[in-house]
Order: C-alpha cells, then structure tokens, then sequence
C-alpha cells in the first residue's frame, strides 16, 4: 500500500513517499538491502565525524533476538511490530568518544542516520516506522547496552502489508488522512514567530 503525503510544494518523491504504517507482510528483505540500508546511515553528517550512533537490530529468522526486540516495546505497538521483518533500535553515544565530554548533538545525530536510512528503505520499497512507545532501560537490560549509551528510538521495518489485516484502532490510524503543520507555522525569520519572508510570497 502506497500513502503518498499530500504536499503543498514540490518535493522529491522518496520524501513523498515517506510514510509509518503499521500493517507489514513477513515478507524476508535480503541482507544486501540491510546492508545498504545501513551504510546510508552510515554516511549521514555528525558534529565532528564522531559518528555516535549504533543499531542494535533483529530479523524474523533470529527468533531469539527478535523476541528480546518485543520485550521494550509498549504493548501498542509490540502488537503490530511483531509483524515486520526486522525490529530494532537507534542508539546514541552520549559523549564524545576523543575527549568524553558530553556531545550534545549525539540525539541529532543519530536521528539523521537514522533519517538517511529510512529514505534508502523508501527507495527500495521498504517503510520505517520508528517509535517512542519503548523502555529504555529494558532495551538496556535485555541488550546488554553499556553506560554512555542511550537506546532512544525503536524501529519496526518491512514491506508494507494489508491494512484490513490489523485490528481496531490500528486500522484507523493506517487509512487516516495524513496531515502536517504549514511551513508557516514553523520556519521564520527576524524573530520567533514571524514567518519567514519567502513564505509569504
């Protein structure tokens, strides 16, 4: 299933394109997708090349990871996650490893690997849905994770799958039309609040 966003400006279509369902098929992606998917992350920018992300990552046919993957999650979402191929988890290091004093853009920087991953997934038919509904400290605990690393995202991915297969009211919020703020309300110039200029034109 296709929801393309219902822009008000041109746009690339991988951005389009772009969306969070919740219905998956089980259908396997290939370790050459994931390897792909993960070297776009890997060339995302950071604030001095430090790089301060990890991905801690299960597919369908690692049954015992991918069950500790469901473990974090709140029951919402473990209810339709456990049905994409891979679950997964974003994780930022808190300092920066050359000095260790603490890096304050690792959660952006993170996020913009993680945004160079799902616009690949896009261009190969694969949807990213990540997630807040989580427990840190589980993931923690049943990965291992070290101090001086947060887990703060999650992540189901797959091809997308039947929304009529999901329960109510997952299968609202899949049909829903997609909306978002006007640019209006949010970039600005001169002063908070004002909207910029070339908006308004």
């Amino acid at each position: 299933m296709k929801n393309p966003a219902p822009v008000e400006h041109p746009v690339h279509e991988l951005i389009r394109e772009r969306w969070s369902p919740r219905a998956f098929s089980r259908n396997e992606i290939s370790s050459e997708d994931l390897r792909s998917l993960f070297e776009a992350a890997r060339w995302a920018p950071s604030s001095s090349n430090e790089q301060p992300w990890a991905f801690i990552v299960a597919t369908r046919n690692d049954n015992e990871n991918f069950t500790k993957a469901l473990q974090p999650l709140v029951e919402f979402n473990a209810n339709w996650a456990k049905n994409a191929y891979v679950l997964g988890f974003a994780v930022a290091e808190l300092a920066f490893a050359k000095n260790n004093t603490p890096n304050r853009n690792a959660h952006y920087d993170t996020g913009a690997a993680m945004s160079q991953l799902t616009t690949e997934a896009t261009s190969r038919g694969i949807f990213v849905h990540q997630m807040a509904g989580f427990d840190p400290d589980t993931a923690r605990e049943v990965f291992e994770i070290p101090s001086g690393w947060d887990a703060i995202a999650a992540f189901a991915m797959g091809y997308p799958g039947d929304p009529a297969s999901l329960p109510q009211p997952y299968r609202d919020r899949e049909t829903a039309p997609r909306v978002r703020k006007p640019i209006g309300e949010f970039v600005m110039n001169g002063k908070w609040g004002h909207t910029a200029d070339f908006i308004l034109k």
